[in-house]
């Protein structure tokens, strides 16, 4: 019963520390990303910037994939990102300082204002409601902790047999670096180590190592999650870990000083372990701050773009832009990435069709994640493309540059329109336990089915530039308009007659038909309108030649 005791506290800790980081990411995500963004003109204030946000966000982990998207898309250098995780070690330690002191009286009244605020508040109040129970939680467990492993202090087998595994330091920091990785979480395996050693069930010495393991531990993560990211992002995160790596080797080889450095600042337990964690997280950025530089250049070489850039969402065609680089070559290279676009946008769309045939949970986040793709894709050519001066083009390879822009945009567009509003209603249809009726699910896979086409007529027209092609494929905007007004017919017609599926499901069905037709739209207009509307100003201009 003890030990059941134990598991459901170690869950109730990591539901706390999920709600504090969950409730701080909704509030105030977009404010700290963008914060983040605009603090890395150099390494000292990319370093504060990422110790300010992870503070913040008490997940160093949330932080690393921040600063990998902006590695990804070369805003910032390895350097600049390296900083910014020494900032966010550093940073994810404070809260571990303040609770460890004794401040569980405060856990009811943080419960009760969180409780308050995410009942009668607006979406940003729920937020902070959201972090105050989680903070609330934390302290909770955190209390109930101590007495529960008062109780396996006092068990004679148990005292010994933690005794035993107090001298084995080793493999206690292999147990923290595992139960780490597995919350994803630094703060909530020390808060562990705290309350272990506080109670007397783990030495000092042995509650610092699995201290030290969870600081390990949590480098992991980022690595792991970014395993199809480019050759930036990887730098950057396995950087990270060789860096967590080294410092541990390091500290494993004088831990027979750490400890009684540590208890002659502070003899209390629970304070000698919080010092540590934050003196090696101070000490491992002071030793490689100034080393930041040669550093990334041993990361360079040790990952070189040939061997990581392999990514499906790295671009494959694109060259860089030079002064020597023929425009018609850099045209035709984006070109051929564009139709990986297309390629993308059809499985996506195939994707959705499945779902809304029979619902998934998991087909679903298979298929948002193509959305990623697409935003990676579609920033990559536009940014090759305009990095082309404007007056080395020609009249004509101007016209193909926003052609490309034009159907690369759109394409990105129908992308969003499907995860943020269809696949998006698909979820809210799961969670809310409710079917469309079968005649509803036919109309929805009809022009499921009606886009695939469109989106290979728009792919055609915009490799052959055909004006023709083009009048056809505007032609079909207005037919899919008629399909849908048969649709909503239909729907309506269901409801009139009680169909219990219709009315249970008619916003979601209505929501529905409305973004299939925007993301018809989108394909139309990628490809051609801009042909029709040359051909419109070259009659035009014939038309005043003649007058």
């Amino acid at each position: 019963m003890t030990l059941l005791d134990l598991g459901g506290l170690v869950a109730l800790l990591l539901w706390g520390v999920h709600m504090v980081q969950t409730g701080i990411q909704r509030a105030l995500g977009p404010q700290l990303r963008a914060f983040l963004g605009h603090r890395m003109q150099n390494r000292a204030t990319a370093f504060f910037a990422g110790l300010g946000v992870t503070a913040l966000l008490q997940s160093s982990t949330a932080t690393a994939l921040m600063v990998k998207g902006f590695a990804s898309s070369g805003l910032i250098s390895l350097r600049q990102g390296l900083a910014v995780m020494l900032g966010a070690n550093v940073g994810t330690t404070l809260i571990v300082q303040i609770l460890s002191f004794d401040v569980a009286l405060v856990a009811p009244i943080l419960v009760l204002a969180g409780y308050l605020l995410f009942r009668r508040g607006r979406a940003g109040p729920r937020d902070f409601g959201r972090v105050l129970i989680g903070l609330g939680l934390i302290l909770l467990s955190l209390h109930q902790f101590l007495s529960v492993l008062d109780l396996l202090a006092r068990n004679e087998f148990a005292r010994t047999s933690l005794q035993v595994l107090s001298e084995h330091i080793v493999f206690i920091v292999l147990i923290g670096a595992l139960l780490a990785w597995a919350a994803h979480s630094s703060v909530a395996i020390v808060l562990l180590a705290i309350s272990f050693a506080a109670s007397g069930v783990l030495s000092v010495a042995a509650g610092i190592a699995l201290a030290l393991g969870a600081n390990a531990g949590t480098a992991i993560n980022p690595v792991l999650e970014g395993s199809t990211a480019d050759a930036a992002a990887r730098r950057l995160t396995i950087g990270k870990l060789i860096g967590r790596l080294g410092g541990v080797l390091l500290i494993l080889a004088v831990y027979p000083f750490v400890t009684p450095l540590m208890t002659g600042v502070e003899s209390a337990p629970a304070r000698a372990i919080a010092n540590f964690h934050v003196g090696f997280n101070l000490a491992l950025a002071l030793i490689l701050f100034p080393l930041l530089t040669p550093y990334a250049r041993l990361l360079e070489r040790l990952f070189p773009s040939a061997q990581i850039d392999d990514a499906p969402d790295a671009p494959r065609f694109l060259e860089p832009i030079t002064a020597e680089t023929a425009p018609a070559m850099a045209l035709a290279a984006a070109t051929r990435e564009a139709l990986r676009l297309a390629d993308v946008l059809e499985e996506m769309i195939a994707g959705l069709r499945a779902v809304l045939a029979q619902p998934d949970r998991r087909r679903v986040e298979e298929t948002r994640a193509l959305d990623d793709r697409l935003d990676r894709l579609n920033r990559a050519i536009k940014e090759n493309l305009l990095a082309i001066e404007a007056e080395r083009l020609n009249e004509e390879e101007s016209d193909t540059l926003a052609r490309i822009l034009t159907f690369s945009i759109n394409l990105e567009q129908a992308g969003d329109l499907i995860d943020r509003g269809l696949l998006n209603m698909t979820q809210r249809r799961i969670k809310r336990g409710v079917a469309f009726s079968r005649e509803g699910i036919a109309d929805l896979l009809a022009q499921a089915d009606k886009l695939h086409a469109t989106l290979r007529r728009s792919t055609a027209v915009f490799l052959s530039g055909d004006p023709i092609g083009a009048r056809a494929l505007a032609s079909e905007k207005e037919a899919f308009r008629r399909l849908e007004d048969e649709a909503i017919a239909a729907h309506f017609q269901r409801l009139r007659s009680g169909n219990i599926d219709t009315i249970e499901t008619s916003a979601l069905h209505l929501d529905a038909l409305r973004d299939l037709k925007r993301v018809n739209g989108h394909l139309i207009e990628a490809s051609a309108y801009p042909i029709l509307k040359k051909r419109g100003e070259l009659l035009a201009s014939r038309l005043r030649q003649v007058i």
